[in-house]
């Protein structure tokens, strides 16, 4: 059985991974592991190590707490959030959104925010 917490880094790796637009056989290469461990540290099926953890995070460019975050909270508004960034359109709409010049990005937050208030 996963542990809640193998689970939700293999989220977070999964999460970072695409927003960064980087496939598991781009993470894999750059770690030296076979795509398939990425598959089963991404559904939580294996436990990453330490050292595993520290090259996966070097190779996406976050600090090793980034898999931890939100880990902490309710298990209510975590599952919540978990289920948000499992969604593909929604991260796929943040990686848009990102990549669109700051100026412009604060412009459709603000009518994001104004047509969210309808």
């Amino acid at each position: 059985m996963k542990h809640p917490v193998d689970a939700h880094v293999g989220k977070r790796i999964r999460h970072r991974r695409w927003m960064v637009g980087m496939t598991q056989q781009q993470l894999a290469d750059k770690v030296g592991i076979k795509f398939q461990q990425i598959q089963k540290y991404e559904t939580g099926m294996n436990r990453v190590s330490a050292s595993r953890l520290w090259d996966i995070a070097d190779a996406l460019g976050v600090q090793i707490a980034f898999f931890f975050e939100g880990l902490a909270e309710g298990a209510e508004s975590h599952g919540s959030q978990g289920d948000m960034m499992a969604d593909k359109e929604a991260l796929e709409l943040v990686r848009s959104y990102y990549s669109i010049p700051e100026a412009q990005r604060r412009r459709l937050f603000d009518l994001a925010r104004v047509l969210s208030a309808a």
